[in-house]
């Protein structure tokens, strides 16, 4: 199948303007016959449920959480990229594209990541609007801050919780719009199947968490706004419930997985303390602006901080390593997130990490209170620091933070084309959910901007297209196709809680993020890759062998939740390894040992592997089908990534 992106044709700069001129329109009392259903309730669910509401449409909103208020989305932190230029420093759409392409590595398509810097500027007044409390600066205007992989300050932020102020704002809007009644909020409902009708989406089978009931629902288009797959690896920095079973169902009813191997790595996270651990803790990006990232020069000085026998604050300067100044002086500490974790990874693999384990870098903020004083400082960063310390028990006021890469966002997600629709008619993703804007790496601060974007600004005039060629006539639920895809989704709960085994779900999930870790995780190789597609073909195996889960379906079962959703990742580690094997270069957060440069970059190979990967689900037993879709690169030229 060739995949059509349906980018536009004309100026770069015109693509979106000329687009929402020529797509087909639903006129307002026709809107009111239309039914949309939107699963997840974070900014990108949010924000297209009471967008679409407010245009007219009837929604359906989605859940597992017991509030929209608890998505993920409320765990970020940093701040929101837009290029409003109001530091007067370089900043403009173009120069926000250009930094998003190349931080991706040149693996992003031009139309769509022009539009997501367009309508940037369009986010900060809306949330504004909304009364979304950002920083200011002294004389009333909005305070903007740096962030990896840009030269210019683009970064607006509230302190160290942009993403739960964003998040109310969004909320409010629903809320008013379920107060209209246009909304419908359904928590605690977790979509388990999607249904398909002549190849056409219209609807989702859910399971009512607290009682069990599975439910069907119908609908004219349905939108997935469900967030990533990072769990997989067990530990990250995602919320413990965040999972892929919503995508990866719909992915096995059609809908195309692309990219699934570039998954991001961040820099700044505390590291791992023991098997104890359900997740890690982020700590932001935006701490890279003052904070300086260091190790000792010697081995043997670092093993006497490790043992205790000399404090951080006690290092003479000449012997500390300040490698990604040294080695990026351009953009020193604010290289993107991948060129930071490696970097990372290469100092305490030579023996120079500074923790128990070996496994952490120093991020240090002495010479910012020198320069600016505490106060300034706790003033940006105050919450992030108290979070900090009541983790760790120490004082980043007094002695550097300890850091260390883990597993934080994913850039793979489900195919869309330019319209947010996948493969499958009336199938939207959006947010996280889908693969369209970041390539093989995100900048900082553009994952909440992605997400605003889509809800806000993109799916309100592309869904109009599809539905205006819909009949108002809604499927009913007891249709069969609803029943059989009901019939799936009792029979997989009903062998989950008949094995009655002898090992923990947490136990396959922690194995199966130990293999992702070692073998798909920061670096790659075709051998580990390749060892690591046999073992977790064996977990699978015996996993539904011998798991345990506990309870019945007929009640709150968190032991049946985590189970389905552990089947899914482990079918989904299965093809993010394919997906890494078949991709024979380096790029991103996809890291493979085998193509690098002299001095440890990654090293694309454009001329056969400048495209999307796009994998068509057909059986288990079965390799999936890959799906090509050329990137064609018209405005900017592709180069060896340097931010040096």
């Amino acid at each position: 199948m060739k995949l059509e992106s349906k980018i536009p044709e004309g100026p770069l700069a015109e693509k979106w303007t000329n687009h929402k001129f020529n797509v087909k329109l639903v006129n307002p009392a026709n809107k009111r016959k239309y039914d949309i259903i939107v699963v997840g309730t974070g900014l990108a669910g949010a924000s297209a449920a009471a967008s679409l509401a407010e245009l007219g449409y009837n929604v359906k909103s989605f859940c597992f959480q017991d509030s929209p208020r608890r998505a993920h989305s409320i765990a970020a932190q940093g701040g929101i990229n837009a290029a409003k230029n109001y530091q007067n420093d370089g900043d403009s759409v173009f120069r926000l594209f250009y930094d998003t392409i190349k931080g991706g590595d040149y693996r992003s398509r031009e139309g769509n990541v022009y539009r997501l810097a367009e309508v940037s500027v369009n986010i900060i007044d809306q949330c504004v609007a909304q009364g979304v409390p950002f920083a200011r600066e002294y004389g009333g205007l909005l305070a903007n801050r740096s962030f990896g992989g840009a030269q210019v300050s683009r970064t607006f932020y509230a302190r160290g919780q942009t993403g739960q102020q964003l998040l109310l704002g969004a909320y409010s809007a629903l809320s008013r719009q379920v107060a209209n009644g246009k909304v419908k909020l359904y928590p605690r409902h977790e979509m388990l199947d999607l249904v398909t009708i002549d190849g056409k989406a219209k609807g989702i089978v859910t399971r009512n968490l607290i009682t069990g009931e599975i439910e069907s629902h119908s609908a004219h288009a349905v939108v997935l706004a469900s967030g990533g797959y990072g769990n997989v690896f067990y530990l990250s920095t995602n919320a413990m419930g965040s999972n892929a079973t919503a995508a990866w169902r719909a992915h096995k009813k059609g809908a195309f997985m692309a990219n699934p191997c570039y998954t991001q790595i961040h820099p700044t996270c505390i590291p791992v303390s023991g098997d104890h651990q359900s997740k890690l803790t982020l700590m932001s990006e935006s701490l890279r602006n003052d904070g300086r990232v260091w190790v000792p020069k010697t081995k043997e000085l670092a093993e006497k901080v490790r043992k205790g026998e000399i404090k951080p604050r006690d290092i003479d300067e000449a012997d500390r390593d300040y490698y990604l100044e040294r080695k990026y002086p351009a953009f020193g500490n604010l290289v993107p997130r991948d060129v930071a974790s490696r970097n990372a990874k290469y100092v305490c693999d030579e023996g120079r990490g500074v923790n128990d384990t070996g496994k952490a870098v120093f991020l240090d903020f002495r010479d910012a209170i020198k320069r600016d004083g505490r106060d300034t400082i706790e003033g940006k960063y105050g919450n992030l620091f108290d979070m900090y310390k009541q983790i760790t028990g120490d004082n980043p006021y007094e002695t550097p933070m300890k850091i260390y890469p883990a597993v934080h966002y994913t850039m793979g997600g489900l195919w869309v084309d330019y319209n947010l629709m996948t493969n499958v008619p009336g199938l939207y993703a959006t947010g996280e959910s889908n693969f369209s804007d970041h390539g093989a790496n995100r900048l900082g601060a553009s994952a909440l901007m992605q997400g605003l974007a889509d809800g806000y600004f993109v799916i309100p005039y592309t869904i109009g297209n599809y539905l205006a060629g819909e009949k108002y006539e809604k499927t009913p639920v007891d249709h069969e196709a609803f029943k059989a895809a009901e019939k799936t989704v009792k029979d997989n709960i009903d062998k989950l809680l008949s094995i009655k085994g002898s090992k923990s779900v947490d136990h396959f999930h922690k194995e199966l993020g130990k293999i992702m870790w070692e073998y798909c995780g920061m670096s790659r190789t075709a051998e580990g890759l390749t060892r690591a597609k046999g073992m977790v073909k064996e977990l699978r195996d015996e996993f539904w062998k011998n798991v345990k889960v506990l309870g019945s379906n007929e009640e709150f079962n968190s032991s049946l939740e985590k189970a389905s959703r552990v089947a899914d990742f482990l079918e989904l580690g299965e093809l993010m390894i394919d997906d890494a094997l078949h991709r024979e270069e380096s790029c991103g957060g996809h890291f493979r040992e085998e193509h690098q440069t002299e001095e440890g970059e990654a090293k694309r190979n454009d001329e056969d592997f400048a495209y999307v990967a796009a994998w068509e689900f057909k059986d288990l037993d079965i390799a999936e089908e890959l799906h090509k879709e050329e990137l064609n690169f018209e405005n900017v030229k592709l180069t060896q990534r340097s931010y040096k």
